[in-house]
């Protein structure tokens, strides 16, 4: 959805031209077959789900197709993105718990700050070149105060996770996990306070991914 909707800016991006929507090496019918295969796999998972999921299904698909559009209009898309990744954590909850509670709106709440902070990093590629065509991005909004408002954002979601994790009743050793976690987020923060090159704010977007398995693993050693 998001290649088919941006096919038209991504040529005017040195970093997205070569997509294959971008440069002619994938015809637009085959990418909308392909999406629609996509989701109709997705669908298909909702027969082993219960109802509360299936219930919240509709607003994933809806999320998903709204984000490639927000950067038209939203200041900070961003936060549509998170609005949209984050919606898996509540049909997760709801799966489980056939309900959803607080602790599943404050894990919504923190994967849209995260979303908001690491995309906002990943941003920074392409800061030129969106604000020579127009398009609309947090590292735009922000300028160089960008580092200010990622470590907003995560300072943001390092606070909803905790907040999760004490109505839960989560051990000392999660605080202890989510406190080394702050530590490495810090470090992008006083990284991103200068100009930095492209390939060195995709380096710190894709340490994200250890960051989610720290977060993750903070909630299972929180449990003993």
């Amino acid at each position: 959805m998001n290649d088919v909707a941006d096919r038209s800016f991504d040529r005017e991006v040195a970093r997205t031209r070569s997509r294959p929507l971008a440069n002619g090496a994938l015809q637009l019918r085959h990418a909308l077959i392909t999406m629609g295969l996509l989701v109709a796999a997705a669908a298909g998972l909702l027969c082993v789900l219960p109802m509360p999921a299936v219930i919240l299904s509709p607003m994933a698909l809806a999320l998903a197709a709204l984000y490639p559009l927000s950067k038209r209009v939203v200041a900070i898309p961003q936060a549509v993105l998170g609005l949209a990744f984050g919606w898996g954590v509540v049909m997760a909850w709801a799966t489980v718990r056939q309900a959803v509670e607080l602790p599943a709106w404050l894990l919504y709440g923190a994967t849209i700050c995260w979303a908001v902070g690491y995309d906002t990093i990943y941003a920074l590629q392409d800061r030129e070149d969106d604000r020579r065509i127009g398009l609309r991005s947090s590292a735009v909004l922000f300028g160089d105060s960008a580092w200010v408002a990622v470590a907003t954002a995560f300072g943001m979601m390092l606070g909803l996770l905790a907040w999760a994790g004490w109505i839960t009743g989560l051990g000392a050793a999660f605080y202890g996990a989510l406190a080394g976690i702050a530590g490495f987020l810090t470090r992008q923060v006083l990284t991103i306070r200068r100009e930095i090159p492209a390939d060195q704010a995709f380096a710190l977007f894709r340490q994200h991914v250890w960051i989610g398995w720290g977060i993750l693993a903070a909630f299972w050693v929180g449990l003993f």
